[in-house]
This record gives C-alpha cells, sequence and structure tokens, in this order.
C-alpha cells in the first residue's frame, strides 16, 4: 500500500485522473500475478486487470474505506475473472507456502499448479488471496462476497487436500 493511499483514494474520488493512475499503477502488476495464477493467459489477464481498473474508476464513488483499497480492487478482478482457465502457474517463495511440513519437498510454482489441479475455482482463489496476496480473512471475504466462516473452512479443506496430493507424490 502506498504511504499515501487515503490522500490519493481522496484526490481521485474528487476527480484527479493523475491520483487514480499512480492507484492503478501500484496495483496493476500485483492484478496481474493473481489473474495468471488463476490459469488466465497473459493476454486475457491484462483485459481483465484493464477492465477491472477502469471499473474501479468508474465506480470509485462506491468504495468503502472501511476495507483496503487492494480488496477493493480483487473483488472486481474476480467478477472480470475468465472462467476457463489454462495450466499456468506462478512461482512464490517459500514463505508464500499455504501448507505444512509435508509439502516443502515440492517446489512453490508445482504447488500452485496442483492448487490449479485439484481445488475448485473459489477455493483456489480464496487460496491465493489469502497467501500470495496476504489478505486478511476478512478481505478474502470481503473480495470473494463470501463469509469469513466459509473462507476458513475452504482454506483448512484446501490445505488438507493440497497436503494429501503432495504426500500421495512423495510415495
Amino acid at each position: 500500500m502506498p504511504d499515501n493511499e487515503p490522500a490519493l483514494i481522496a484526490a481521485a474520488k474528487d476527480g484527479s485522473h493523475a491520483a487514480f493512475c499512480q492507484l492503478a499503477m501500484h496495483y496493476r502488476d500485483r492484478l496481474l500475478r493473481f489473474l495468471v495464477a488463476r490459469g488466465v493467459n497473459r493476454a486475457d489477464a491484462e483485459d481483465a486487470a484493464q477492465d477491472a481498473l477502469v471499473n474501479a474508476w468508474r465506480y470509485l464513488a462506491s468504495y468503502d474505506a472501511r476495507w483496503q483499497f487492494s480488496t477493493w480492487l480483487y473483488r472486481i478482478a474476480l467478477r472480470k475473472l475468465p472462467r476457463a482457465r489454462n495450466a499456468t502457474h506462478v512461482e512464490l517463495t517459500g514463505d508464500e507456502m499455504p501448507v505444512d511440513d509435508a509439502s516443502q519437498a515440492i517446489e512453490t510454482d508445482n504447488l500452485w499448479k496442483l492448487a490449479d489441479q485439484h481445488l475448485n475455482d473459489d477455493a483456489a482463489n480464496a487460496l491465493w488471496l489469502r497467501y500470495a496476496e496476504t489478505l486478511s480473512i476478512k478481505e478474502v471475504a470481503h473480495a470473494m462476497q463470501r463469509s469469513q466462516a466459509w473462507v476458513k473452512v475452504s482454506l483448512m479443506r484446501s490445505r488438507r487436500t493440497l497436503s494429501q496430493v503432495v504426500e500421495r507424490t512423495m510415495i
């Protein structure tokens, strides 16, 4: 989050294109990374991210400061997420891995591939938002328009599923 994010948001709400451009530039790569990690090809991810940012500008008056700006953007991007997913993966560092120690032997990029193969879209999205984007449970729930209980249960089940898949591949 930029240090002056609240001021940029206020200026953008007052009609400052420059302020919104600064916000968009700060979040654009994160939106792209999220979309590509969800299996969207690069061209479609760029289109979806652009659409999300255009809609963010268009509906900026509806932004609620109770939520992080990034949470609001992810919520918009999720609506733009194409339904078809490809076999794409993203590399993450070891500290961003969402499963327990049994998975440490598996490369992290393969872990996200496994998530795409073995989890439904909503579960994979929740996992990515929580662990790759480090959103709180509350923010993930808001971005996905789900309850916090759903997010917690989904994350628990996803971790368990991935742990079981990893254990089977290690035997």
